[in-house]
């Protein structure tokens, strides 16, 4: 059995600091998506207002336009009462005019008919961005209430808790408080703005074809350009949701998650090829296992990405009966091992990820080499 040791208050900070930063980071996602719903909005909101002033001149035009027409009929009607008192030449004129005013009337109808249909599709959209910004409000708020309690109660409780609990038990309650969060986050970020933009790539695949069939060529590029840009949005929205948590984890357990979340990462990093490999047995684990690894193997990666700038990635996982072993290698810019520095706190974290599961980490790193993480963990039967 394993030591119990006393709670390290320092360590239990060091927990909260890093939960902080987590929630902080949520925060500014969602805070990122509200605002560029403001931006969509008031561009929106700019282009329905000038719609509305090209409405105003059609109509205006379309009046006058009814009275040219009106006055070119009762032109006709004299002619044909008096066919011989004009000329060939005044007759094809008169008809000629009457023919003219009757297609610009037809064509000022049409680009009216055409305005009315994306002034009434942006409304609809207007009003979705409306319930998503409330909605990213109320995140904001809500997550300020996570900040104001581990910011408070949590270093309280801590200090409460020294000399009542160990260590591991402790850790693993924080570990699992903070995926619980996580997992929260992602459930409503899913379920408000990717829907919301989900919904809008499928109208604006409408107006599309509307104006693919009526609309002049310049509506197609306009139409394409906000199409790619919400396709970019969604990429963004979806991308974040699964950095909080993949709701995969839950219902399909570790290795394929991993196997989705690689092949995410590698996609959205096209610069970098990520491998994965899966050897020996597919089985689902406890929660805090999957977990637990999840985030050490995501830990490595991203350091690789973004630390190391890395260009190749391979991640090995082994699962056997009573034992799982984890090695993530890259060739990226490599670190000195004997040296510590400030920001070498997200390995500490890891280092205390794997102890609390009584098991092994090792780096390996040489500068200008790559580095290699080892990881070897327990699997209680």
């Amino acid at each position: 059995m394993a030591k119990i040791q006393k709670i390290n208050v320092k360590s239990i900070d060091e927990i909260r600091e890093e939960m902080i930063e987590t929630v902080t980071s949520s925060k500014s996602d969602i805070f990122q998506i509200s605002e560029q719903c403001r931006k969509d909005y008031d561009n929106m909101t700019s282009e329905l207002r000038t719609i509305k002033e090209m409405m105003g001149k059609l109509i205006a035009e379309e009046e006058r336009l009814e009275d040219e027409v009106l006055k070119a009929r009762l032109t006709l009607s004299e002619l044909n009462l008096n066919f011989k008192a004009y000329t060939e030449a005044e007759v094809r004129e008169a008809y000629e005019k009457a023919h003219q005013l009757q297609m610009d009337l037809s064509i000022n109808w049409q680009y009216k008919k055409q305005l009315l249909e994306k002034r009434a599709d942006l409304e609809r959209r207007l009003l979705g961005l409306d319930e998503t910004i409330d909605r990213a409000d109320q995140l904001i708020s809500q997550i300020s209430v996570v900040m104001n309690y581990l910011m408070s109660d949590l270093k309280l409780m801590g200090e409460e808790l020294e000399n009542a609990k160990a260590k591991q038990d402790f850790g693993l309650k924080i570990i699992e408080a903070q995926e619980e969060e996580r997992k929260r986050l992602s459930r409503e970020i899913h379920d408000g703005p990717a829907q919301m933009l989900a919904n809008v790539i499928m109208r604006s695949d409408l107006v599309d074809r509307v104006y693919r069939e009526q609309g002049p060529e310049e509506a197609f590029k306009e139409i394409g350009s906000f199409k790619k840009m919400v396709r970019s949005a969604l990429y963004e929205v979806r991308r974040i949701i699964y950095d909080l948590r993949p709701m995969a984890l839950d219902d399909l357990g570790l290795v394929p998650t991993l196997r989705k979340y690689l092949q995410t990462i590698e996609e959205y990093h096209n610069k970098s090829k990520i491998e994965f490999t899966n050897i020996g047995i597919e089985r689902r684990l406890p929660v805090k296992y999957e977990v637990a690894l999840f985030r050490l193997i995501q830990e490595s990666v991203q350091n690789a990405l973004k630390h190391a700038n890395a260009c190749s990635i391979q991640v090995r996982l082994e699962m056997m009966k009573n034992e799982l072993t984890v090695l993530i290698k890259d060739n990226g810019a490599g670190f000195d091992t004997t040296q510590k520095k400030p920001e070498s706190f997200g390995i500490i974290g890891m280092r205390e990820r794997v102890e609390l599961l009584e098991g092994n980490i090792r780096f390996e790193s040489k500068i200008g080499k790559g580095t290699s993480v080892f990881i070897v963990v327990p699997i209680q039967s």
